[in-house]
């Protein structure tokens, strides 16, 4: 029996079974209980993005917390900047939360993609065996050919006064010649034991709500609900060189030595000065 090769689709109408589609009814049954965080949990076979779907039913007063939207493909999802994410239907995870955190002061809010970040990450490396790890502020890194790349993005956008829609893009079963530039990655191609992302998205809503829960009972701290820790444990970034691109065109070199309590990078320059950076493009300069 010949071997099968995964580096390339099948051009056969039966190659889609690779990538069956998600049960709406069956993730509602697992996702959703009393008490818990997930109220809501809908799929759409196509959509422009889940984010501006999400965040225009949550001005509308038509999202709660816990209302979860999935797609199986985005026409025009955005990553931060603006960026355009794109990848073939059924073969990732596209989703977008509401999370109304009205027991923690606002400025902690901007934990919310790190803790994001976690929760994914978290939920990623028990589900499909895969390491994973965190590049500041918001991708998910994975290892392909001893090569780090990044395999997915967070992107969390206000939601009137008092929420946060959180989008999050995962690819999962892409192969080499699917890939939108060469610097991505997919679970696939991290040698993932699985790529059926029924019980990778409930493994990652699960590991979000849980995260979530501590961090909110907490009012927010990061400190005291172990998520600036175990960011930090997690975060490739932290250790390393990088240039941080900067608003305004200006740019910043250091060595990344910590995620401070306000979730910023701080950046130790050669000048001898420790730089918190709240926003901004990072670039890995040295290897770990």
């Amino acid at each position: 029996m010949t071997p099968r090769d995964d580096s390339e689709p099948s051009h056969s109408r039966w190659s889609d079974l690779d990538r069956p589609p998600l049960n709406a009814t069956a993730l509602r049954r697992a996702l959703v209980r009393e008490g818990g965080l997930w109220r809501h949990v809908d799929v759409v076979q196509s959509t422009g993005s889940t984010n501006t779907d999400l965040a225009a039913r949550a001005a509308r007063g038509e999202a709660e917390e816990g209302s979860v939207l999935i797609a199986e493909e985005q026409t025009a999802a955005r990553g931060r900047l603006d960026r355009r994410w794109s990848a073939p239907p059924r073969s990732g995870l596209f989703f977008s939360v509401v999370l109304r955190p009205a027991e923690v002061p606002v400025a902690r809010w901007g934990w919310l993609p790190l803790l994001t970040g976690v929760a994914v990450a978290t939920g990623l490396s028990r589900a499909a065996g895969v390491d994973t790890a965190l590049k500041w502020p918001n991708d998910l890194l994975v290892t392909v050919g001893g090569e780090e790349r990044k395999a997915g993005g967070i992107l969390a956008e206000r939601a009137g006064d008092d929420g946060v829609v959180i989008g999050v893009g995962v690819n999962v079963s892409l192969r080499a010649s699917e890939l939108p530039v060469p610097g991505a990655g997919s679970l696939r191609l991290a040698g993932a034991g699985g790529t059926d992302r029924d019980p990778l998205l409930r493994a990652v809503l699960r590991s979000l709500e849980d995260w979530y829960v501590r961090w909110r009972s907490a009012g927010g701290d990061p400190a005291a609900s172990g998520l600036q820790e175990t960011y930090a444990a997690g975060c490739a970034t932290l250790g390393r060189t990088v240039r941080a691109e900067l608003p305004g065109d200006r740019s910043l070199v250091g060595e990344a030595v910590a995620v401070d309590g306000d979730g910023r990078l701080v950046l130790a320059t050669e000048q001898g000065v420790q730089e918190p950076v709240g926003a901004g493009d990072i670039v890995h300069l040295r290897p770990v």
